[in-house]
């Protein structure tokens, strides 16, 4: 069986730490090392420093779970947004795209994750007591569930919506004008904000 020439150790370790990055596999991230070396150096250092800079400056907002570089992040302490209404969500990313649809002016928290039992994510991996301290501090009266339309992320709705149905608050889930199996970071802002306006109970 033929091999392959022997690779720097370097540059294993690079294309190894690229293959931490979701849907690449070794060829992939081989790839992407070659370019970085080989055609952009400069890019290179740029993407170690700004790496290094985020994983060192970022924290999570004590209040939606977010990124920020402050305690609280600066959505979180806009006066002018809705205390009343608390969006839960995924991922920065679906927070990001359901911002982009202009048409929501509540607050968040960000689960950072989902269910995924087969995977070993139960609710103390998401922290789901998090967010219940946080939609129950007497401000929030309706929680909308915005998780992504797949297994997990229906499996993460329903279980949070007996939870926080438990503590009185009300509970909406976005309707399936999200296409079923999608996720929020893909979907365009126009679909997002006719979900979130012709939201539903759960």
């Amino acid at each position: 069986m033929a091999t392959g020439l022997p690779e720097p150790e370097p540059l294993l370790t690079l294309v190894e730490a690229l293959r931490c990055l979701p849907g690449v596999g070794v060829r992939s991230a081989r790839r992407m090392a070659y370019h970085l070396l080989q055609r952009d150096p400069e890019g290179a250092l740029r993407l170690g420093a700004a790496l290094n800079q985020a994983v060192t400056d970022l924290r999570h907002c004590e209040r939606c779970n977010s990124f920020s570089q402050e305690p609280i992040c600066s959505t979180c302490r806009n006066p002018d947004r809705d205390a009343s209404l608390l969006c839960v969500v995924e991922t920065p990313a679906d927070q990001n795209m359901i911002e982009a649809s202009h048409g929501y002016r509540g607050l968040y928290y960000v689960l950072q994750g989902r269910l995924a039992p087969l995977e070993g994510v139960g609710p103390d991996q998401v922290h789901f007591g998090q967010l219940m301290e946080r939609a129950s501090d007497g401000q929030v009266r309706e929680v909308i569930l915005a998780t992504n339309f797949t297994a997990e992320g229906e499996t993460t709705a329903y279980y949070l919506a007996d939870m926080l149905r438990a503590r009185g608050l009300n509970v909406t889930r976005l309707a399936r004008g999200v296409p079923s199996g999608s996720e929020l970071e893909y979907v365009d802002a126009g679909t997002i904000a006719w979900a979130l306006m012709e939201r539903r109970s759960t």
